[in-house]
């Protein structure tokens, strides 16, 4: 398949596809007193983009569990330190967080709207996790506004560029479907055909794509 007929619906881009910026993000910072926490959880490159406001000092001793290799690697590239890693969607994060003593105190820093309740499920479970929203997601008008051919590879990388994509658009069994993690699978349509990813990362879906 030809790299013009893949569309990437991402905040990310790739030199192998259309790349169309599916959200504008607001950043917040709230008050954070790191010193009370043992570890930081991490679910997307935003929150480390938000964690640029700080002073590295106030969190450099924290190390965080991510939710994938991709925000893994962004959490190391501010000079963080990775406790583990997820396999790219929240469910797979318990496990992670079970490992650990209960005494142990957890900050997630997280988007106002979230897809997954693994935190919720945690704290049932007896586990100490604070949330603080650090930044927000709005439908871009780029995803909302573009035209896609029938015959296209689309490839999304979050539920929410998929409910911003279905804001405008329909999808046409003739589209090949590519998302990146389960979570974003759930939120297709009912009876929409895809293909997951072998990994959570953008250049498995490209790969798929080819």
């Amino acid at each position: 398949m030809k790299c013009h007929e893949v569309y990437l619906f991402s905040i990310s881009s790739h030199s192998d596809a259309i790349s169309v910026n599916s959200l504008d993000i607001t950043f917040f910072k709230p008050a954070i007193d790191f010193s009370q926490y043992d570890f930081l959880i991490i679910t997307s490159k935003q929150a480390c983009e938000a964690l640029k406001q700080y002073d590295f000092k106030e969190y450099k001793d924290k190390k965080a569990l991510c939710i994938s290799k991709a925000s893994a690697k962004s959490f190391e590239t501010l000079g963080g330190t990775v406790l583990d890693v997820g396999k790219g969607y929240g469910d797979t994060l318990i496990q992670k967080i079970e490992a650990y003593p209960k005494t142990k105190k957890w900050l997630y820093l997280r988007a106002k709207v979230v897809a997954s309740d693994f935190v919720e499920l945690s704290r049932k479970n007896g586990y100490s996790i604070d949330e603080v929203v650090v930044y927000e997601s709005q439908c871009s008008q780029a995803i909302q506004n573009i035209e896609v051919p029938q015959n296209a590879t689309l490839i999304f990388t979050s539920p929410s560029s998929i409910e911003c994509f279905l804001k405008n658009h329909i999808f046409y069994t003739t589209q090949k479907i590519i998302v990146i993690g389960k979570t974003t699978a759930n939120r297709l349509p009912n009876g929409v055909k895809y293909t997951l990813s072998n990994e959570t990362t953008i250049q498995s879906c490209i790969d798929l794509s080819r």
